[in-house]
């Protein structure tokens, strides 16, 4: 579809100039700085005459910044020759002494000239080369671009090039990627991180300058606003009013950090949403830097980083904690994982969306089973997705559990790149690299057969539409089953799929007034309808669709009923120029469809505050209230606290389901209301063909709508503009500041590392099933009026209406630590079927706070422990689900499993990882957590192996062996540390 709009893109001026950067190749002079007991992964700190070089390099390159004054910013300008004639000099050295100089190789122009040069992998001669997947190519580029035989050696290669042999031994890799992407609710506290960081250099008596990003960073706002102000023609400028007076403090925190630390971009609030935003403006595909090529690569702070693998850049989710460390030079070290080949073929039916092909594949993938693993896709069915509908299957990785979703580049790639405003120069150089790197992927030429870990194959026109809910993204209900579903749900015992409502009740109808008008709520009536997500607002074929299906309705004389809370929250500034151009935004805006921001919204809790009389007929008469929204999360208590059901749903659906009211409907057999003639109205009669979506897209969606969007984001906004923020390179803290504080973890510091711990006599803090997932454990959502955190800012003076989100606060440790393990919905066996933020306080039987009970055994001198079942700490990456534990006096987790960034997030802060034995659990052990548990580990770091086994003890007599989930030697070196960040000053303050 997008084949047809990227015609005129050649006519397009190169609005995207990707950004030069310093040079990745490693010289020999560098590398001598390098504390040499690389537990793999150590730093090296560039002279002054090299880091101005490479700012230099950095302002020079073909780059312009997207955002005037607030990120990589016009003091990073020029240099003198004589820098500049060292620095290329230093690159000569480079080129001239690394390990596969033999293989560094030019790569020529069409007309003449060169585009510049490359590690070139078919100049290895090596067959096993054509056997990888593409996602491990990358790899194999980046540890033979940046081996240095110290940060990554030649066995570290090796490796990778044996991936067929290595990766189910579960071997050991660096990896350095090109940036890091992060969205403010992370990036705030990263920010906060970085400036403690600084303050404790200095008090170690070193340079605090050392503490700045060695890589690019780039920083979307989009998770601070607020669905507030809805149905409303002016909800876009009234939430961005609430959402500066609400964020001020942060949002200039942030614009001091970009200000402060060399090489980060901020993106102002109101520009889209951060993976929106990166696949449509940020992603390069390939870097062209001081004349050497390479992959483009990125890690970010938000799991669905993975949407920028629908462009061929691997992009993955990592803690907040990992993202500084990488930010500040330090390799990502990994297990080489395995690779699962996920053959398409076929194409979708008429009427079947992107989202429904996206649940399907979930629930294919989370079946197979694919944690820690890339997931590869591949076939002739490739030619008949879209760049959007494969950024909508890349996005939802963290939903079916894998690391990545790849999709290599092939001419769907470059069309798509053409449309997005990028230069024709720019993508043949991307296609001309890519080709000579054997990184391409050209369906029209003889497929060599690559070698995958395992194999999974869909035919596209087996796909039909579905919806996924009501509490986890993977348990996909066909639409012509979801009524029958709905029902199970209601009468099925409280879990994942069921609410336990008595069959008297499950028909009772809640009439009450909305506004002098009359209402009415039964069990599975929609009260939140939202368009929101990336997962969905970047793909043009569904948001068209679902303005069609507004525009018939309306022509139909169906009208969404107004209790229901109905938002459109694009994730850029192009979908609402297309939906303009289109016509059809007018139809959307008549259901209460209207713009109400350019953010995460809905999808991450932001839905705002309900009707108070829709509010109140829930809550007084216990209805199963449903939200239906086109997010990547439906997880319990995270949407809104007052939908038990949530439903995830294309856009389409979204306001399908809108215009029923209910999520009680068999659409194939029961209208959806009757029209202005007196007819019913079927969900055949407004559902468009895809046909009809197809015409649209190609008379709507034009190459000018990106340039002109982005072109607008470097102007950023007036209310950003007028922000003012101190030069100081050291933050001045404000102790009196509810939303930035100074964080304890560096407070008692010193240069020798503290050694690894066990456990002794330690208490049960709360004891887990399965599932328990970071939306549990991470503050997030509104701040419960009763809740130890709201306590904090009553005592401080913060007004009710003011507490804002957990999300907004998490610069400030006091508010988080209160807020861990907060969640309404959380179960905690301790309380015997209760549902709620409380534990049971072992010793002297208490129900308390989980806040309360954790500071009343850290002020008795007793360590904590929590016990949990499968897939703990699943969901979004978030750095708090580690932070906030830790600074509770958590010292251990004992799981069945873990979800790989949050078990990665744990052991950056020090928390002991533990997993149960196969086919063993707290349950099956005998284990009820009133015991008191000893873990016994060396004191010698040297005598831990990663995944040992080790034994745990209680006072009661009971013993099991658990495996030890440091997984890396680098892990370990983190625990000596106390942490990756402690580790990090020290390397940093010893060079």
């Amino acid at each position: 579809m997008y084949k047809a709009a990227s015609s005129s893109s050649a006519r397009l001026s190169s609005l995207l100039r990707f950004r030069s950067l310093p040079s990745p190749a490693p010289s020999s002079s560098s590398s001598s700085r390098l504390v040499s007991i690389r537990t793999r992964a150590l730093f090296s700190r560039p002279s002054s005459s090299s880091w101005a070089a490479a700012r230099a390099a950095a302002a020079g390159g073909g780059w312009s910044s997207p955002v005037v004054g607030c990120g990589v910013r016009a003091q990073i300008g020029a240099v003198s020759p004589a820098v500049e004639r060292v620095h290329r000099r230093m690159a000569a050295s480079a080129a001239a002494e690394h390990p596969f100089k033999n293989i560094l190789t030019t790569l020529p122009k069409p007309g003449g000239g060169e585009y510049g040069k490359f590690y070139s992998l078919p100049a290895l001669n090596d067959p096993r080369i054509d056997k990888l997947p593409y996602s491990i190519r990358i790899l194999l580029e980046s540890a033979i671009r940046n081996c240095d035989n110290f940060q990554v050696n030649q066995n570290d290669v090796e490796k990778i090039i044996d991936w067929e042999n290595t990766s189910p031994k579960l071997a050991e890799i660096p990896f350095k990627p090109a940036r890091v992407l992060l969205q403010d609710f992370t990036g705030v506290p990263a920010v906060v991180d970085l400036a403690a960081m600084r303050d404790a250099m200095a008090k170690l008596g070193s340079d605090a300058n050392k503490i700045n990003p060695l890589v690019p960073v780039d920083l979307v706002i989009d998770h601070s606003v607020q669905v507030d102000v809805a149905r409303s023609p002016n909800a876009v400028q009234s939430n961005m009013e609430l959402e500066f007076k609400r964020n001020n403090e942060r949002f200039g925190f942030l614009k001091w950090g970009s200000t402060a630390f060399h090489n980060m971009l901020v993106v102002p609030p109101g520009s889209g949403i951060v993976h929106q935003v990166n696949l449509e403006y940020l992603g390069r595909v390939v870097f062209n830097t001081d004349g050497i090529m390479y992959p483009d690569s990125v890690v970010g702070t938000d799991s669905h980083t993975t949407m920028i693998d629908g462009l061929g850049v691997a992009g993955w989710g990592v803690g907040g904690i990992e993202a500084e460390a990488t930010m500040l030079g330090q390799p990502m070290s990994m297990v080489l994982p395995g690779v699962v080949g996920f053959k398409l073929t076929g194409k979708l039916q008429n009427g079947v969306t992107a989202t429904d092909l996206v649940l399907t594949v979930t629930q294919m993938l989370r079946k197979h089973g694919v944690v820690g693993k890339f997931v590869e896709f591949y076939g002739e069915g490739m030619g008949k997705l879209s760049l959007a509908d494969r950024a909508t299957i890349a996005n939802m990785s963290p939903e079916y559990g894998a690391t990545m979703g790849f999709f290599p580049v092939d001419h769907v790639t470059l069309d798509y790149l053409k449309l997005t405003g990028r230069s024709d120069e720019t993508v043949a150089m991307i296609e001309a690299y890519l080709r000579a790197n054997k990184m391409f992927v050209d369906y029209n030429e003889p497929q060599t057969n690559r070698v995958y870990s395992s194999y999974l194959e869909l035919d596209l026109n087996e796909v039909e539409p579905c919806i996924s809910g009501p509490k986890r993204p993977h348990d996909r209900v066909p639409l012509k089953e979801m009524k029958s579903d709905w029902h199970y749900c209601l009468d099925n015992k409280v879990g994942f799929k069921g609410f336990a409502v008595p069959k008297e009740q499950q028909d009772k109808v809640v009439k009450f007034d909305f506004h002098g008008q009359p209402a009415e709520l039964k069990h599975g009536s929609v009260v939140i309808a939202a368009i929101t997500s990336c997962t969905n607002t970047s793909n043009p074929s569904v948001m068209l669709g679902a303005a069609l299906v507004a525009k018939k309705a309306c022509e139909l004389g169906l009208e969404v009923k107004p209790w229901v809370k109905t938002s459109l929250a694009p994730g850029s500034g192009v979908v609402t120029k297309y939906l303009l151009q289109s016509g059809l935004q007018e139809y959307l805006n008549k259901q209460g469809f209207h713009v109400v921001g350019y953010g995460c919204t809905t999808c991450i809790g932001n839905s705002g505050d309900l009707d108070e009389s829709v509010s109140a007929a829930i809550a007084e008469n216990d209805v199963v209230a449903a939200a239906v929204l086109s997010g990547n999360r439906n997880f319990e208590g995270r949407v809104h606290p007052l939908t038990r059901a949530n439903y995830l749903a294309s856009p389409p659906l979204v306001v399908a389901y809108a215009l029923a009211g209910t999520v009680d409907i068999d659409f194939e057999k029961e209208p959806i209301g009757v029209g202005k003639d007196g007819k019913e109205v079927f969900f055949r009669d407004i559902w468009p063909s895809t046909e009809e979506i197809a015409e649209v897209v190609q008379s709507s969606v034009l190459p000018d709508m990106f340039k002109s969007t982005y072109e607008a984001i470097t102007k950023g906004n007036p209310m950003w503009n007028q922000l003012t923020v101190p030069e100081a390179s050291l933050y001045s803290w404000d102790p009196n500041s509810t939303y930035i504080h100074d964080p304890p973890y560096f407070k008692d510091m010193t240069m020798s590392p503290p050694g690894p711990h066990g456990v002794k006599n330690a208490y049960c803090l709360l004891n887990f099933g399965d599932s328990i997932t970071t939306d549990h454990i991470s503050p997030a959502g509104s701040i419960h009026k009763d809740s130890p955190a709201a306590k904090y800012l009553l005592e401080r003076g913060v007004d009710r209406k003011d507490f804002n989100s957990y999300g907004s606060r998490r610069g400030n440790d006091e508010v988080m630590a209160r807020g861990t393990f907060a969640n309404i919905r959380i179960v905690n066996k301790f309380l015997n079927g209760e549902v709620g933020p409380k534990t049971v306080h072992v010793p002297t039987g208490e129900k308390l706070y989980v806040f309360d009970a954790a500071m009343k055994y850290k002020s008795e001198g007793h360590d904590t422990i929590v016990l949990a079942g499968a897939e703990y700490g699943s969901g979004s990456s978030r750095d708090w689900a580690a932070k906030g534990p830790m600074l509770l006096g958590v010292k251990a987790v004992i799981a069945k499993s873990f979800e790989r960034i949050h078990r990665s997030n744990l052991v950056g802060m020090g928390i002991i990882p533990l997993c149960f034995k196969a086919g063993e659990d707290a349950d099956s052990l005998g284990l009820t957590g009133h015991e008191r548990y000893t873990i016994d580990l060396p004191t010698n770091i040297s005598e831990i192996r990663p995944g040992q086994d080790i034994t745990v003890t209680t006072d009661n007599g009971k013993s099991f062996t658990c495996t030890l989930r440091f997984d890396t030697e680098v892990e370990l070196a983190y625990f000596n540390h106390g942490g990756i960040l402690p580790y990090v000053i020290r390397n940093l303050a010893q060079n």
